[in-house]
């Protein structure tokens, strides 16, 4: 009987096989019953091993293990690429898991916006793979190109691997931009680039851009006199991004009505560049505040909503807005 069994689950032939020989050799000499059994039990187990010799030596067990491994792979990778919209269990905030692609039209918790691979090798820990999904921060202008256009709620969220799936290969990082209230979610596409907007509305916003990163390039310290060197550099660097996008105002072949009031900006730069590149050249703290705080108003975000409506822009600054100064301290937070 225990040949007939090991031999019908088949985990162990050589010991079926190996128990329904013993059992014959028993039955013969002491005349007992379950001969039948024994030989059922040895044929099953001699298939059995001959069915492992098989999968060992054609390397069978090699691609059946990889099977198992793919298909617990394809459990785990998202397989979520730039622009696609989707549900899932667990929320954005948690675990995130049975990912459901889903038409961006329609209500939907996350919308991908880049995707990244994490370097091969060792899993780093949780800490350094969260550290490194900070990135997709830095990515999301380039999908997202109006921060204007973005709902308040909207934030970034990633979903990355964990020891288990990294373990399987997984290496991807996914960028997400969801719904900051409990339960909430997106309706209709976020995406704003290239493949979205008109080439005007691309050159406005590039030049924008370049002012941007300029202005988030402000020092760590609370006030002005803490790093004189520091916020001269970044008054040089703030006045080299004004002439910059100035520039491209000037350059770029606008619609026919646009054109006052992007050279009504224009002109609004050029005169907030000499007042930076002013702060950029001062002696001590008190001379670096009189400069930059005229020309911080001068790029306050209300500025560019002339602009920004004749190019069919967003028109309402982000929440944040420009914050000014208490002669405390600088505070470079505009958004234009």
């Amino acid at each position: 009987m225990a040949s007939l069994i090991t031999g019908i689950l088949c985990c162990l032939p050589g010991v079926g096989l190996l128990l329904g020989l013993v059992a014959l050799l028993q039955i013969r000499k002491r005349g007992q019953r379950g001969r039948a059994a024994a030989v059922v039990g040895s044929a099953l187990s001699g298939v059995g091993l001959a069915l492992a010799v098989l999968l060992v030596s054609t390397g069978a067990t090699g691609w059946m293990w990889q099977g198992v491994k793919d298909g617990v792979r394809e459990s785990v990778d998202l397989s979520l690429a730039k622009g696609d919209c989707f549900d899932s269990g667990g929320g954005l905030g948690g675990a995130v898991y049975d990912i459901r692609t889903v038409p961006c039209e329609g209500a939907h918790e996350g919308e991908v916006f880049a995707t990244f691979t994490i370097k091969a090798g060792p899993y780093p820990g949780d800490d350094a793979v969260q550290d490194a999904a900070e990135r997709c921060v830095g990515l999301l202008d380039a999908y997202a190109m109006d921060a204007w256009a973005l709902p308040e709620d909207v934030d970034v969220f990633h979903v990355t691997p964990t020891q288990e799936t990294w373990s399987l290969g997984d290496r991807e990082v996914t960028c997400v931009l969801g719904s900051t209230t409990e339960g909430g979610t997106l309706t209709g596409s976020l995406r704003a680039d290239a493949s979205t907007l008109d080439a005007h509305q691309v050159a406005y916003l590039k030049g924008a851009h370049v002012l941007n990163a300029a202005l988030d390039s402000e020092p760590d310290t609370e006030l002005v006199e803490d790093d004189l060197p520091g916020h001269k550099a970044w008054a040089r660097r703030v006045s080299t991004a004004l002439a910059t996008w100035s520039g491209t105002l000037r350059a770029h072949p606008w619609p026919a009505d646009a054109r006052a009031p992007l050279a009504d900006l224009a002109t609004r730069l050029d005169k907030a560049r000499a007042l930076w590149d002013k702060a950029a050249r001062a002696r001590d703290a008190d001379a670096f505040y009189v400069p930059y705080d005229a020309g911080l108003a001068l790029i306050e975000p209300e500025a560019d909503i002339p602009a920004r409506k004749a190019l069919k822009l967003a028109t309402t600054p982000p929440g944040s807005g420009a914050q000014g100064t208490d002669g405390d301290g600088a505070d470079g937070g505009a958004k234009v």
